[in-house]
């Protein structure tokens, strides 16, 4: 496959997590006059501001770089204010929980755990890392909760199955408090 040289260097930009300098590029395209490669990527900016696409190539940090239009950022503030932020160590136990025995009731989990779990399990709802799939027929009719799509998202799993086994888990040992998670 005979790539064209804007194909390569905006593959380059695209992976790249820092604004690239033309050296930069320059040394992964061995060969290639500065010059070329500075037309190159003019041409790509205007390019892409004439496609009128999300994203524009801006050179920034000394380097070139996509960057989202400013006009979209109430949009992305707005998306990235939804995302899961860090999770406390009690919210991410709590979460383990939920992810290797659900569908689970509340008062398992606060049996396993030990301790109350209500305003984690708030936190993880609010997040939708977890959900209610369902009511226990028992007195009060106790909320059972499982986990969700967005969970698997937000720890790259293709699925379930794709958690380690507890027993891979406890092949690592417990950590500097003696909990195996």
């Amino acid at each position: 496959m005979n790539l064209s040289l804007k194909t390569i260097i905006e593959g380059l930009l695209f992976v790249a997590e820092d604004p690239l300098t033309v050296d930069r590029i320059l040394a992964v395209m061995e060969g290639v006059p500065r010059e070329r490669l500075e037309k190159v990527l003019d041409e790509l900016e205007v390019e892409y501001e004439e496609m009128g696409r999300a994203f524009s190539l801006h050179h920034v940090a000394g380097g070139y770089q996509f960057r989202t239009r400013p006009d979209l950022s109430s949009y992305i503030l707005k998306m990235k204010k939804k995302s899961p932020t860090r999770l406390s160590r009690a919210a991410l136990e709590t979460l383990a929980v939920i992810a290797y025995r659900q569908p689970i009731l509340r008062v398992q989990i606060e049996k396993i755990r030990g301790v109350d779990a209500g305003g984690i399990l708030k936190t993880l709802l609010e997040k939708g890392l977890i959900r209610v799939v369902g009511r226990k027929d028992l007195p009060g009719k106790p909320m059972i909760y499982g986990t969700t799509k967005k969970f698997l998202e937000t720890f790259d799993l293709p699925n379930l199955d794709a958690l380690p086994s507890l027993e891979e888990i406890e092949s690592l040992g417990p950590d500097d408090e003696g909990r195996l998670f």
